[in-house]
């Protein structure tokens, strides 16, 4: 069986060969997640993995999920969020499969420079800082945090270390095997960096998805959602989003656009390696699925092409990143107006959607984990929230087409045609 791993050296997943041969499920849940806190007769479980997804290059029974950064729900304050659990630290959890059911064998919770555990918090302003106003169940402020992460993209490395994306900052972090934090880029980091204009990320739709290219040597990122840039106002209805390559030796970044479908989207949540220069990017909405939505509801996995997309790198790293006829890319905002000025995107197609592709419904509002298994399938994990939703006061995340608490599950989606 042909499988990818992001420590190999080839540039082909077909080239990859796994000795053991695994049947993979068409679906498999993680069981009995502890519970961490329990508001007014709420559990709030921990759960929460799935944000991003790396499968064990050796042990292919082995998957790694990654939280975010720890239970919350909306406030009724602006830009409020109501952390259940200030003190959790996200985390890796190591599942193993086994026929239908993913085990939880051990936690890696992510640490500082100094070994102490990082938190969920908001960065302060010229940190990271998101505008967002953390708050307790008591509703207290609880201020913020230079070690508060976000995390949402996950990626190993061939030494066993990891890379890790988030929504704040937008930060990429790189630890240790066991969460250490070794290096932290960002748009003002010294060193390497990541280009001045990915700080005007919408709040909550930051650098959603990071994979590394098989050969080891690049760190390919991708935005959630259209930046603000240069404001809110300007963007309205713009479809484009920004992918980011990191050479991981010399620090050197490209940049290229990826359209997405519609302007209603959650939009991207994932992407993983295919080869150093294709990849597979999945893009939703936040929708649940009934019997009666399922052909309205949108989580589709698109493979894509970095090679002929045009590299929009600003050589003087501005605020507002290269301007064309004093306008952003995001003002931009759709594909004609692109190829006025000669800005061609990546080449995008779809390869599976999870409305049609799988036996049952997926019942999910937040596919966000992905990984290729092998040319010939890909599996999908979702962000289960940590059993909780609500706006202002928890509530259970009941799946509407299951009735159910939603949790941490992978399917595994067979495509039509192998990828290449």
């Amino acid at each position: 069986m042909a499988l990818l791993c992001a420590s190999c050296s080839k540039d082909d997943v077909s080239q990859i060969t796994d000795p053991i041969e695994l049947t993979y499920p068409q679906k498999a849940i993680a069981t009995d997640p502890k519970v961490l806190s329990d508001i007014n007769g709420v559990k709030v479980y921990n759960g929460g993995y799935g944000s991003s997804m790396v499968q064990d290059p050796t042990d292919k029974s082995i998957f790694y999920l990654l939280t975010d950064r720890g239970p919350n729900i909306d406030g009724t304050e602006s830009d409020s969020k109501v952390f259940a659990t200030p003190a959790f630290a996200p985390q890796i959890g190591k599942f193993r499969l086994k026929e239908n059911t993913l085990i939880l064998e051990s936690v890696i919770e992510l640490k500082n420079k100094d070994g102490v555990k990082l938190n969920g918090l908001p960065n302060p302003e010229g940190k990271g800082g998101s505008g967002e106003k953390a708050l307790g169940v008591d509703g207290k402020d609880l201020g913020k945090s230079e070690d508060g992460i976000d995390s949402e993209g996950l990626a190993r490395a061939a030494d066993g270390s990891w890379w890790v994306s988030d929504e704040y900052g937008p930060h990429i972090v790189h630890f240790d095997a066991s969460g250490k934090e070794i290096e932290r880029i960002n748009p003002w980091s010294t060193g390497k960096k990541l280009p001045l204009v990915f700080a005007k990320r919408r709040p909550n739709r930051g650098m959603e998805g990071l994979t590394l290219t098989p050969d080891g040597k690049t760190l390919v990122g991708i935005m959630q959602f259209p930046l603000y840039n240069p404001s809110k106002d300007a963007i309205k209805n713009s479809l484009a989003i920004r992918i980011v390559t990191l050479d991981i030796a010399s620090g050197a970044t490209k940049q290229y656009v990826y359209m997405m479908e519609r302007t209603d989207l959650q939009a991207v949540s994932e992407i993983a390696a295919v080869s150093n220069s294709t990849f597979i990017v999945l893009e939703r909405d936040g929708e649940y699925a009934t019997e009666a939505t399922r052909s309205t509801v949108f989580k589709k996995i698109y493979k894509i092409d970095l090679s002929g997309a045009t590299d929009i790198s600003d050589a003087n790293n501005t605020a507002t990143g290269k301007l064309f006829d004093g306008k952003t890319v995001e003002e931009l905002k759709d594909a004609a107006t692109l190829a006025k000025y000669n800005i061609k995107p990546v080449n995008k197609t779809l390869v599976a959607d999870l409305m049609t592709d799988i036996k049952e419904l997926y019942p999910h509002d937040k596919a966000e984990g992905l990984a290729v298994i092998n040319p010939f399938m890909i599996a999908v994990c979702n962000d289960d929230d940590f059993g909780v939703t609500g706006k202002g006061f928890y509530e259970s995340k009941i799946l509407p087409y299951i009735k159910t608490v939603d949790k941490n599950s992978i399917y595994f989606v067979q495509l039509k045609d192998p990828l290449k």
